[in-house]
């Protein structure tokens, strides 16, 4: 059965505001797929950026209503960048499913990349999934409209593959050889497979950081590897690589033997500055502090100065520790473990690295929160973006966020993913939909 659209009617105003009201109250196919609807596939899914679609072809209208669309449609005489701007001032999910009303609109939707950075500014999403050895899919909450969607990410093939956000992309990295590196944009789900990344297959550790200029969309990505020298308990190999989208390269800017502390799985970019999580190996009777972060200047390599000279120490006994860049500024999530038990998490805080110095706690979870995520024995996600943070039991698909600017704790919607048996666990990580970025 062939889809039949009529075209979209609109009435200007002077506020921008004002003509968006308008145009959803005019157009009825644009207010279905805007009420109650909680899947991408429901309402065109976003693949349709990447193939023509002979259904979203308008159908031309009888000619006995000529006079009826001259009084109500102005669609034909309305400006591309006029449509565009409108469109902007829409949630994302509602200017991806807007393509699905005609075909003026689809093309919009796809080209339409100047309006797009100037946008109303969008709330990071969170992906959420279940830890396995199945194809990864899942869903994805947004928290402006406190909905989740179905919702599946191009490249990740398996549940741990590790996963860096800036700025509308993600990269991705897979969790065997640690060097097979992919970009993506989720919701245009534009990506491509990069070089693999130096350093060695398999390493012991590996921590990945993504960086995108909000400018000119180059990207930065960085590899950690971390491999133990060969019969030697003391030391371990730290090596840093850099690639940059302008370049299309990589290169090895630095290398270090740590000794006493290897890498981990956590690393972000912040201003130009690559910070690592490190950890204590106790052999040298370092226990306190079990972690540390270093930090590296990716605008001074190479360099030859000690990453322990400048060394940090985590402002407490850590369970999970999470590095962020939130609006350019440095944060840090991670449970704080009891004095007894340190694998046992007594509560979450969060922290922020002032003056790459000292850090300064921001917040602690309210204890109503933390019980409501149940026995948290275990490790838990964290991932946030812009001013918002999330935070996810392993054991619960429960979603928790917290507002940096407003202080504020919050619970999402609940989320449709089903725990099925005991020992199923859940992971997910946040990104920032954009339409403009590519990779």
């Amino acid at each position: 059965m062939a889809l039949a659209l009529s075209p979209p009617h609109f009435v200007f105003f002077q506020q921008p505001s004002e003509a968006i009201g308008v145009c959803l109250i005019l157009s009825p196919r644009l207010i279905f797929l805007m009420a109650g609807e909680t899947s991408w596939e429901e309402s065109y899914p976003v693949t349709y950026f990447r193939a023509e679609d002979g259904r979203l072809k308008p159908v031309p209208g009888n000619s006995d209503n000529r006079d009826e669309d001259a009084l109500i449609s102005l669609d034909a005489i309305l400006p591309d960048d006029l449509l565009e701007k409108v469109l902007s001032f829409l949630p994302i999910a509602s200017i991806v499913r807007s393509s699905s009303v005609c075909r003026r609109w689809y093309d919009a939707v796809r080209s339409g990349r100047y309006s797009w950075t100037k946008m109303s500014p969008q709330k990071p999403w969170y992906f959420m999934f279940t830890c396995s050895d199945d194809a990864v899919s899942g869903y994805a909450y947004d928290p402006s409209l406190r909905k989740w969607y179905s919702f599946d990410l191009p490249c990740i093939e398996k549940s741990n593959w590790s996963a860096s956000s800036s700025c509308g992309l993600v990269c991705f990295m897979d969790g065997d050889t640690r060097s097979r590196i992919f970009v993506c944009n989720p919701i245009t789900r534009d990506w491509k497979r990069l070089h693999d990344a130096p350093g060695g297959r398999a390493p012991d550790y590996s921590a990945l950081a993504m960086s995108v200029d909000r400018r000119t969309h180059g990207y930065t990505v960085a590899v950690a590897k971390c491999k133990q020298v060969p019969q030697d308990y003391y030391q371990w190999d730290f090596s840093v690589h850099i690639y940059e989208s302008e370049a299309r390269s990589w290169v090895t800017p630095f290398t270090e033997v740590l000794v006493g502390w290897r890498g981990g799985d956590e690393c972000v970019i912040c201003n130009g500055v690559l910070y690592c999580l490190i950890y204590s190996t106790a052999v040298l009777r370092n226990v306190e502090p079990r972690h540390c972060l270093v930090m590296y200047d990716l605008s001074a390599r190479p360099s030859r100065i000690s990453l322990m000279q400048m060394a940090i120490s985590v402002p407490c006994s850590l369970t999970c520790g999470r590095l962020m860049n939130l609006r350019d500024r440095l944060v840090m999530v991670g449970g704080i473990g009891k004095h007894d038990r340190p694998g046992i998490i007594k509560g979450i805080g969060i922290w922020e690295l002032h003056r790459r110095k000292e850090w300064r706690e921001v917040a602690r979870m309210p204890h109503k929160f933390f019980q409501g995520f149940g026995e948290f024995d275990d490790v838990f996600a964290s991932s946030g973006a812009d001013g918002l943070i999330y935070i996810q039991s392993f054991g619960s698909p429960a979603l928790l966020t917290f507002d940096m600017a407003q202080k504020l704790w919050r619970w999402s919607t609940k989320s449709p993913v089903t725990k099925r048996f005991p020992l199923q666990l859940f992971t997910g990580f946040c990104f920032e939909p954009r339409l403009e970025v590519a990779s």
